[in-house]
Order: C-alpha cells, then structure tokens, then sequence
C-alpha cells in the first residue's frame, strides 16, 4: 500500500458509512407516532428504549471499537460494523415483538461503534499530512449530514411507508456499502502493541452505559429517581475504577494521563458542545414543525434541510484556517450558540424563512468548528492508536447530543405545552452552548509548551499543548 493512498473513491466510501451509521440516530423519532400504532403495541417504555438502545450501544463501545480496529485491522472492523449494522437493521425489519425490535437497535448500534472510528481512522492514516484537513473535513460534513439524512428519511418513511420499511432499506444499503469499502479502500497496518485491555475495557464501557443511561432517562424517569441517581453512581464508580486499573497497568486501553493535555480536554469539550447544541435542535425541530407549524412527516424532514448547506460549504475554508484552531473552534462554537438564541425566538407566526436563516447560522457554526475540534482530539494520541483517538471523539459526539436532548427535554417539561416551553429550552441550550465555548476558547489560548503522551510504559509522542 503507497503511504499515501486516500484516492477520492475511497474518501466517498468511508464518508458514506459514516453517514449512514449518523442517520439512524435520528431516523426513528419520526416514526415514534407510527411505531406507537403499531400491530406491536410498544409501551411507553418499550419506545424509548427502541431509540434509545441505538444510542447507548453506539456511544458505549466506541473507545474499545476503535482499539480493536487498531489491533486487528481498521478495513476488517468496518466490514464487520457494517455486517452487524445490517444484521441488526434485519432483525429491527422482521421483529415479532417490542424485544427484538429493540435488541435489533442494540445490534446496530454496535455496528456503528465499529464504523465510526474506523472510518475517521482510515481517513488518519491513508491522507497526507497537508490534506488532513480537507478529509476531515469531509468527513465532519458526512457526520452532520447523516443527523440530517436520518430526519428526512425518518419523515419519508413515515408518511408515505411502513416503519419496517426503514430498517429493511439498511441491509442492501450496508452491502453495497460493504462492497464499496472492499473494492476501494486499502489496508492499513496492524498494531500488535494496541491494547484491547479486557478488564479495562469491561470497567469503560460498563461505566459509560450507565452513564448514558442516567443522562437519557433522566426526564423520563426523573433526575433524582433511584434508576437515575442508581446509573449515575454505578457510572462514576466504573469510570473511576477504570482509571485507576489503567494508571497502574502496563498495557491499558488508554492512558488517562492524556488528559493533561489542555488542548485534548478543550477539542473533547468543544466537540461535545458542538453536538449538544445540534441535537437541542434535532430535538425540538420536528415538535415544532409539526405540532406548531402543522406540517406533514415528509415536509418535516425535507424542512431541516437547511442545517445541511453550511455544513457543506464552509468546512471547505475552514480547512484553510486549520494551523489557527482557536478562533475556528471559538467563533464556530458561538455560532452554534447564538443561532439557539434566534431559533428561541420563533413561534407559530414565525415564517419558515425566518426559521431556516437560524438553521443556517447553527450549520455555518457546525461547519466552521468540527473540521478543528476533531483534528484536535484524533491527533491527541500517538498514531497506532489512531481508532482509539477517534473512538474518544466520537464518544464525545455522541455523550454531548445525549446531554442536549436529556436538557432541552427536562427545560421543555417544565411549561405546560411546546409554544410555550421552546423558547426557554432553546434558550437555556444556548447559554450552556455559549458558556462552554469561553471555556473550550481559554483552553485552546496561552504559550505553547510540550508534553509527552504516554502509552503503557513507554513514552512514545511528544506534542504542542498550547496555542
């Protein structure tokens, strides 16, 4: 293989994956309505947890998907995601029964675990340094387009198909996805001396779920629930007990002395906001449309499709501006937030234009800032653990869309109905947006300085940690 090998096809295989593995986090709260109605009498419970098991599965396993793509090969873990991607997509399709509906979504989900650092792996490794930019680029933009994908195809399949009909579309679609990738893209070295850590490993992603857990159903269950607060404690106590197992091991999944790195904690908090003010959004779009505006499922998901034009136009320069993250990652983070602030504002009289200019502001702040952040977070640990760095940020995607939509749902609860209660969630999504972009700015600033990153007992990359 050339040490340089991302040809365009390959590109647009991977960010087609990524895309579709994106899409079915959102697709299924469009057809909530419909899935409800179903000959399967889902209870209230039951329908949660068939969005939410996609979720939970995607975002727990990821940090040891990507170790395992660094150790086994990042092509066989993406042919393997896509394969149980599509053998949950199949079961979801053929369910009997509320249960293996859910079971299927939880299959996926790991599925996409597998995907996602893979994808964004490949990309690390097969780019040349001076086009890393641009292929993150791309790659952000498919990540942001699958949120979009997801709502316009949910609402599709919604109005005018069977809920079924979602799930069954994604198993040839994972074939030809898998054909794709098996034809273009090349193999990338194995790590031998990556490390799957299985008792740290269990202790991270045990800790994780339940940490999910917690931030998903704390509106449903309530936030001081004994199920909640129960998640909470089990997670903090795994979490801990996995740092400390790891501080002491020889060969652990990670090191967490990683952290130290005041740009690695910035690029994770930033990329985490970043995607908890979109899912504010994602959250309360589809309320609005349909229940303030009247519109149909399908002119629901057509009608998001404004966040997609500034996620695809201004990654291109921001690209350009990659050696400066500090100003790309603050000024996109406050675009986010104040585009929260004028999608407040609107209401049942609000035309749809004076809508889609917010969406336009949140997409332009989108666009502006992931292409950096992410960049920041994969670059962060040493190359042969390229899938694990990738798995970090893609877990802090995923933790901060499950904290927007767990915060915007608890700030809506509290008003008697939507009109009155958007504004005030929007409103607090945004403050939160923009508080944590001050703190994302003043850790990207001051002098530069070098640290070494460890990685079991051996100190094996050395890297800027300032400005």
């Amino acid at each position: 293989m050339p040490t340089h090998a991302l040809k365009r096809p390959v590109l647009l295989a991977l960010c087609a994956c990524v895309l579709v593995a994106q899409s079915m986090v959102a697709a299924i709260n469009l057809l909530i309505p419909e899935l409800a109605a179903s000959a399967l009498h889902p209870s209230h419970s039951e329908i949660l947890w068939t969005v939410d098991a996609y979720v939970i599965a995607f975002a727990g396993l990821l940090i040891p998907a990507g170790a395992a793509g660094d150790r086994y090969g990042r092509k066989g873990a993406l042919l393997a995601g896509l394969a149980l991607f599509a053998a949950g997509a199949a079961t979801s399709a053929l369910a009997p029964g509320p249960a293996v509906l859910i079971a299927g979504r939880g299959l996926s989900g790991a599925g996409a675990a597998l995907i996602t650092p893979a994808t964004l792996s490949l990309l690390m490794h097969l780019a040349a340094p001076e086009h890393r930019a641009r292929a993150l680029a791309s790659w952000t933009l498919a990540i942001g387009l699958g949120g979009a994908a997801g709502n316009m195809g949910g609402g599709l399949v919604g109005q005018f198909l069977s809920w079924r009909a979602l799930f069954a579309a994604m198993v040839p679609l994972a074939a030809l996805l898998a054909l794709a990738v098996a034809v273009t893209t090349p193999r990338t070295g194995r790590f031998a001396h990556s490390n799957l850590d299985p008792l740290g490993t269990l202790l991270l992603t045990t800790g994780l779920v339940s940490v999910l857990f917690g931030i998903i159903e704390g509106p449903a269950y309530g936030w001081t629930s004994a199920a909640v607060l129960g998640a909470f404690t089990a997670g903090g106590v795994l979490v801990a007990g996995f740092t400390a197992h790891a501080l002491r091991s020889p060969k652990p999944l990670f090191d967490p002395r990683v952290f130290r790195s005041a740009r690695l904690r910035s690029a994770t908090l930033g990329t985490a906001t970043g995607f908890f003010g979109l899912f504010s959004l994602f959250f309360l779009n589809s309320q609005y449309l349909q229940g303030v505006k009247g519109y149909d499922a399908a002119l629901t998901g057509v009608a998001i499709m404004p966040l997609t034009v500034g996620m695809a136009l201004v990654p291109r320069l921001a690209a350009r501006w990659a050696g400066r993250p500090r100003p790309v990652v603050g000024a996109g983070l406050s675009l986010i937030g104040l585009g929260l602030l004028g999608a407040s504002t609107v209401g049942a009289a609000t035309p749809y234009w004076g809508y889609a200019c917010w969406l336009l502001v949140i997409s332009a702040g989108t666009g502006l800032s992931m292409p950096a952040l992410t960049l920041g977070v994969v670059t962060s640990l040493p190359p042969h653990q390229a899938g694990l760095g990738s798995g970090l940020g893609t877990t802090a995607r995923e933790t901060g869309a499950a904290i927007g939509v767990a915060v915007t749902g608890t700030a809506l609860s509290a008003h008697s109905d939507l009109a009155s209660g958007m504004g005030p969630a929007l409103r607090t999504a945004a403050l939160l947006v923009l508080a944590a972009t001050a703190v994302v700015v003043a850790g990207y600033g001051g002098p530069a300085s070098t640290r070494s990153i460890a990685s079991g007992r051996k100190r094996v990359l050395s890297r800027s940690s300032g400005a």
